[in-house]
């Protein structure tokens, strides 16, 4: 990596903080006993401590019960227990799941999955801002749906949901309410002592913790199956050796997060779009224009005429990390799935650039970011054959 290099990849993973990192090593090199081993030696109860505190610390921050947060292996797999967990724990009674179009895939592919067996499940239509519209959710309940699974901020385009009203729609039918916020934890608000959510899923390496770790808060009383089989761990919720390390990781990275990185992260959203917005013609903005409803990292623009594989290629020659749709979906020729869901043209979906910002990123660094897309869109709508 080239020693000017900047990284606007933040929505696929982000830079670890030193001090996570720090956190972490006494529990690789001196720590290291497995925390079920608490009641057999003291290594053990070190570990376990170290467990705790963290698990402590995260379910502080969402304002839940300590013992309702349930550690896994990531945001992924927190989203496939959230929804298969659930379904599973009450299909002798109900056999319906609603979840949005534009849901992480780890989602989308597990309602699929659901659907071939035997569950039903309806796909919520998205504005072209990428908004639900609450009433859509309230009119597709039925007394046969099992729970409605939406994402906070969206992975791609930062759409902020309405989540309260949704959240309160679903506490009225009696349905179970799953949110994604791997995404916006610790960036967005998110009371669960206000916010009537069952089920949250959140992730440590989008906020600077480490990878492989993730946790899914499961509040006290909802119905819900294992679909990990092995030994008790994680309030015999999730079986399998606990990742110490990675949980310690986790809940320090929680507990660096600070208000003023969403204030400075804003700041820079505000400066690379009105830059992009002002210094390149025809490119279009997608996803909220308003910045209040928008991922504060986010900035996603089409620029038209012209490839957003092509515009990502010739920016990291130049330095800068950027992607065209999600990550998981960049390597398909297909267009963002997003994209199609909120109405927009091939060619729009395949211009998009997602542009995703940190705490770790610098003021200094949005002018040549600006610049180089400048210089980019020049050169490749010069050669393209849409000119």
């Amino acid at each position: 990596m080239i020693n000017n290099y900047i990284y606007l990849d933040n929505s696929a993973t982000s830079q670890p903080d030193p001090l996570v990192v720090k956190a972490m090593l006494p529990y690789y090199i001196e720590q290291y006993a497995v925390a079920s081993s608490q009641f057999s030696h003291t290594p053990g109860i070190k570990a376990r401590e170290g467990l705790d505190q963290a698990r402590q610390i995260i379910s502080e921050k969402l304002n839940a019960e300590s013992e309702s947060v349930i550690f896994t292996s990531g945001g992924t797999e927190s989203n496939n227990l959230a929804l298969k967990g659930t379904t599973w724990a009450n299909q002798d009674k109900k056999n319906h799941l609603v979840v949005s179009k534009i849901v992480h895939n780890s989602i989308l592919h597990s309602a699929r999955w659901l659907e071939k067996q035997g569950f039903k499940v309806t796909y919520l239509d998205v504005d072209d801002q990428g908004f639900i519209d609450p009433d859509d959710v309230k009119n597709t309940i039925t007394d046969q749906t099992i729970l409605v699974s939406v994402q906070h901020a969206n992975h791609e385009v930062g759409t902020i949901q309405p989540i309260q009203e949704i959240a309160r729609i679903c506490q009225a039918a009696g349905t179970l309410f799953h949110l994604d916020a791997c995404r916006s934890f610790t960036l967005i608000d998110l009371d669960l002592q206000r916010l009537p959510a069952d089920l949250v899923s959140i992730s440590a390496h989008l906020i600077h913790g480490p990878k492989g770790v993730g946790a899914l808060y499961i509040r006290p009383g909802t119905k819900i199956q294992k679909w990990q089989h092995g030994g008790y761990h994680e309030f015999d919720k999730r079986a399998g050796t606990e990742n110490v390390p990675g949980v310690v990781g986790f809940g320090k990275a929680v507990e660096l997060a600070q208000k003023e990185h969403l204030d400075y992260i804003r700041s820079l959203q505000k400066q690379l779009m009105n830059g992009l917005t002002q210094g390149i013609q025809d490119m279009v903005i997608n996803g909220p224009v308003d910045l209040e409803k928008r991922h504060p990292g986010n900035v996603n623009v089409s620029f038209s005429r012209i490839e957003g594989e092509s515009v990502v290629l010739h920016l990291d020659m130049k330095g800068i990390a950027v992607i065209t749709g999600s990550a998981c979906f960049s390597r398909s020729l297909e267009p963002s799935y997003v994209m199609m869901a909120m109405g927009f043209s091939h060619e729009r979906a395949h211009g998009s650039i997602r542009f995703t910002l940190s705490r770790f990123n610098q003021d200094s660094e949005i002018g040549r970011v600006i610049q180089s897309c400048k210089e980019v869109v020049e050169t490749l709508r010069k050669i393209s054959p849409l000119q």
